[in-house]
C-alpha cells in the first residue's frame, strides 16, 4: 500500500469512527428519552405565545437551528443571543413565552441573565444540558437531560457528540409538537411558499387559469367557430359544456385525427367523453403526473357538479418549480 493510499485509509476510518460515535449517541438517546419530554412538547403544543430559544458557542448553533424548525412546523419562535438579553434584548420575552435555554455544561455564564428573568417573572423554562445537576437544570421547569456520552474528537473536548445529540433532540420536540399541534401539509404552505418544497405543495387551484381564460363550447358549435375558440384562448383544447357541465374535450390531436369532414361536425360529435380531470384541492404534483402519463397538455379543473372553474397547462405547472 502507497503512502498516500494509507493516509486516505486512516482519513476515512476517522471518519467512519465519529459517525458510528455520534450513531450511537443517538440510539442510547433514543433507547432514554428525557424524562419531561412529553410534558415540555404538551407545554409548547399549547403555547399562546413564542419559544424563545438561547445558547452560547456551539450550542447557540443548533439552538438558532432548533428554534427556525420549531417556526417553520407552526410553533412560533425566535433566538435571542444570550450576550445580547443582557443588553436589552430581555424585553423581547414576555410572561406567554417559554425560555428553551442550552448549555451542555449547563455553567454557562452567559446565561445567567435569561436564566434569572424567567425565575423574576414566572416564565416556563425548559433545560437541555447533560449535567443534571447544574445551575441551569435545576432551575429549569422542564429538564430534558442528555446522556454524557464522549464527544467524538480524539480529545474529546470539541463539541461533536453533545451538539449531534442536542440538534437531533430539538428535532424530536419540533416534530412532536407539530403532531399534537396537528399541524398538516396545507399549514407547512404556508411557512414555505418559496422554492422547490413550496412548489411541491401548491395546489391546483394556486396555479390555474380562472374561468375567464376558459375555452368554453356548447356541444351543438360548428367547427369553424370552435377552431376560432381554441386558437383564442391558445390552450390547444376545446372544453365542450352541456347545461354548464363539462361533457367532452377537443384536443389538438382530436382535430388531426378527423381531418376528413372535420368542417361539417360539430363540437359535441368530435369531442372525446369522460375527459380526464382535476379538481382545484389536487397537488399541482400530483396533476403533473396526471399530465405526464395521460401525454396531454392541459387539463379541465372541474367542481363536484362537473362543471368548469378552470384549466392548468403543463407549462403553468413546470414554470412553478414543480418537477
Amino acid at each position: 500500500m502507497t503512502r498516500q493510499a494509507a493516509d486516505f485509509a486512516a482519513v476515512a476510518e476517522t471518519g467512519r469512527r465519529v459517525l458510528q460515535t455520534e450513531a450511537e449517541a443517538l440510539l442510547a438517546l433514543g433507547r432514554a428519552l428525557p424524562e419531561d419530554f412529553e410534558a415540555a412538547a404538551q407545554l409548547l403544543a399549547a403555547l399562546e405565545g413564542r419559544v424563545i430559544v438561547s445558547g452560547i458557542g456551539k450550542s447557540g448553533h443548533i439552538g438558532r437551528k432548533i428554534s427556525a424548525t420549531l417556526a417553520s412546523t407552526g410553533t412560533p419562535s425566535y433566538f435571542v443571543h444570550a450576550s445580547e438579553a443582557s443588553h436589552g434584548d430581555l424585553g423581547m420575552i414576555t410572561r406567554h413565552d417559554v425560555c428553551l435555554l442550552i448549555s451542555n455544561s449547563g455553567e454557562t455564564a452567559e446565561l445567567r441573565d435569561i436564566l434569572l428573568h424567567t425565575r423574576r417573572f414566572s416564565i416556563p423554562m425548559i433545560g437541555i444540558s447533560s449535567n443534571p445537576n447544574s445551575t441551569l437544570m435545576q432551575a429549569a421547569d422542564f429538564k430534558l437531560t442528555l446522556p454524557k456520552l464522549p464527544e467524538a474528537c480524539p480529545m474529546g473536548l470539541a463539541p461533536t457528540t453533545s451538539t449531534t445529540l442536542t440538534l437531533a433532540l430539538g428535532d424530536a420536540l419540533a416534530v412532536a409538537v407539530m403532531e399534537l399541534r396537528g399541524f398538516g401539509s396545507e399549514d407547512f404552505q404556508v411557512f414555505h411558499p418559496g422554492g422547490k418544497l413550496g412548489a411541491q405543495l401548491s395546489r391546483v387551484e394556486d396555479l390555474m387559469h380562472g374561468p375567464e381564460m376558459l375555452p368554453l363550447v356548447p356541444a351543438d358549435m360548428a367547427m369553424a367557430d370552435v377552431l376560432i375558440t381554441m386558437t383564442s384562448k391558445s390552450f390547444g383544447i376545446a372544453a365542450v359544456v352541456d347545461d354548464g357541465r363539462l361533457v367532452g374535450v377537443i384536443s389538438d390531436g382530436d382535430l388531426r385525427r378527423n381531418m376528413a369532414g372535420l368542417m361539417k361536425m360539430t363540437a359535441g360529435e368530435l369531442a372525446s367523453r369522460n375527459p380526464v380531470t382535476v379538481t382545484p384541492d389536487v397537488f399541482a404534483a400530483q396533476a403533473l403526473a396526471l399530465l405526464n402519463e395521460r401525454k396531454i397538455g392541459a387539463l379541465m379543473v372541474v367542481d363536484d357538479d362537473s362543471r368548469p372553474v378552470g384549466i392548468l397547462h403543463i407549462h403553468d405547472v413546470l414554470r412553478a418549480g414543480v418537477a
